[in-house]
């Protein structure tokens, strides 16, 4: 699907192209928001928007309806046939394959790739005289290339699956390069992941000049770590479906982390700034290559005026309501949630947990936890109540709660703190610096609620039951909250650190030009 706004033909169609890798606009959660809140604040540059899924029946309708500055949408998924051609015998491009080779190397050796091979291999993939897709997928170089590596890397016994594998794996790369070759014109660019949406920016970057802008909210490689290490569709015989990420996985498993870990380091490579929301997350990125000079930290941030209406319909008593605001997706450990609303259940019996969000990105998942509500005789105290305007949601509320094993910077936290309620998280992400402060001069203001560890229902339920029937502590934290969020997270910071970045890129792209 593509939709365009008409455009002047002398002028660049778009300022900043946002790459989006499965979220916004057909995704709602944390990053589909601030997407859509760079957009409408910053309402001066003109965006286009090249969304990339994976299989295209994950996707529903459309989220949000696009802000004015919106000049242009195309959609594209990833898991797509790539030919629809039969197979034919071919003999392939060496040359093409022995470049291909070079940088495989540089990547298993987690050193940069050499200018020279990043550039031949992405200007000419999916082309004749580089790797086309139909040599990529029968000819006779593709399988001595897989059939090498196979005996000389492999350590799983079956071919079949190694094979299938690296095709399954690289297929979407020939998507990815005819994408970055046809997009409309634009000053510059502007991923808000690594993986496949990273890569194209690096290959825009090396292969046309564009500058390249890269966000992380959360670290693309560790949640994909996460995902692969549970991955019940990754048939490896060699290891086992583990939570652990320290657990010895076996090789198909790890050469999907290999792949994606490599995919981060070439986004880095290019990328300039590198952004994340908080240190922990820099800190990450530095470790997985990304050069010191060119990482920069700009926090998210909420217009605590939005919540006002719900801080002040906010009721006198605490509500006896644990509220947990996000996507049924096990990253969001929601059977952790469920398991603690069982112990604080037995000590507040009026207690009721709600689950607040979409359902439709893991039906699985969501069966198992509507089942574990009921393994647990919990069906009169938990509810998934879909989809809400968090703001009508709020006021009822007596602690937001985030039992996540991953997180950012979640703006449910912000959002919570505005509209005067304490919270709950485990130590992921920033939430540790969001509820008890960053720096000492926020650690002043006093915790905002109360932080556990990854997976552990009882923790979470000891605390959650000294918030909700110590009316001192809680008022304490929702003062604390509400004074932080206005003084160290505000939109209008956000929107100025990144109207200074995209400025600094446009002049890049001028004088280049």
């Amino acid at each position: 699907m593509i939709w365009r706004k008409t455009a002047a033909p002398e002028t660049p169609l778009a300022d900043i192209t946002l790459l989006l890798e499965g979220t916004y606009p057909f995704v709602r959660g944390g990053v589909s928001s601030w997407v859509h809140q760079i957009i409408s604040g910053l309402p001066q540059y003109r965006f286009s928007l090249i969304f990339l899924g994976g299989d295209r029946s994950h996707y529903g309708e459309q989220q949000y309806e696009l802000p004015e500055n919106v000049v242009h949408l195309e959609c594209h998924y990833l898991m797509d046939p790539l030919v629809e051609s039969k197979p034919k015998a071919r003999k392939g491009n060496r040359a093409a394959f022995d470049t291909q080779r070079k940088l495989h190397n540089q990547l298993r050796n987690k050193a940069p790739v050499p200018k020279g091979v990043f550039s031949e291999i992405f200007q000419s993939l999916g082309r004749k005289g580089g790797i086309s897709k139909e040599d990529f997928l029968y000819s006779e170089e593709s399988w001595k290339v897989i059939d090498e590596s196979y005996n000389k890397y492999c350590t799983d016994p079956s071919f079949i699956d190694y094979f299938w594998t690296i095709k399954i794996m690289h297929g979407p790369l020939f998507r990815i390069a005819e994408i970055a070759r046809n997009i409309p014109p634009t000053r510059a660019v502007h991923a808000v992941s690594t993986g496949y949406a990273g890569l194209m920016g690096a290959m825009l970057k090396e292969t046309r000049g564009i500058p390249y802008i890269l966000t992380e909210h959360g670290i693309y490689t560790k949640e994909r770590k996460i995902d692969l290490s549970q991955a019940a569709w990754i048939k490896d015989v060699t290891d086992k479906v583990s939570t652990n990420l320290n657990d010895d996985l076996g090789y198909i498993r790890k050469l999907w982390i290999r792949f994606f870990e490599s995919l981060g380091r070439m986004s880095y490579q290019m990328a300039d700034p590198i952004i994340s929301l908080y240190i922990g997350n820099q800190q990450r990125q530095l470790a997985d290559g990304a050069e010191p000079a060119r990482t920069h930290i700009i926090p998210n941030g909420i217009d605590p005026g939005r919540f006002e209406g719900a801080l002040a319909a906010r009721p006198e008593e605490t509500p006896m309501v644990m509220g947990l605001v996000g996507r049924v997706v096990p990253i969001k450990d929601i059977k952790t949630f469920i398991r603690a609303m069982r112990a604080v259940y037995e000590v507040i019996p009026n207690v009721e947990g709600w689950i607040v969000g979409p359902e439709e990105e893991d039906p699985v998942y969501v069966k198992e936890c509507r089942e574990l509500v009921s393994s647990l005789g919990l069906e009169n105290c938990v509810k998934f109540l879909g989809f809400q305007n968090v703001n009508d949601i709020l006021p009822k509320l007596g602690l937001m709660v985030l039992t996540s094993i991953s997180e950012a910077l979640p703006l449910v936290i912000l959002e919570a703190n505005a509209a005067g309620l304490p919270c709950l998280a485990t130590d992921v992400g920033a939430c540790r610096e969001l509820i008890e402060g960053g720096t000492a001069e926020d650690r002043r203001l006093g915790s905002s609620g109360a932080v556990v560890p990854i997976a552990d229902p009882e923790a979470t339920a000891r605390a959650a039951t000294r918030l909700l029937l110590d009316k001192q502590r809680w008022q304490a934290a929702s003062t604390a909250g509400l004074a932080r969020v206005k003084q160290f997270y505000t939109l209008d910071s956000m929107y100025d650190s990144y109207q200074n970045i995209y400025d600094t890129a446009l002049s890049a792209e001028n004088r280049e030009n």
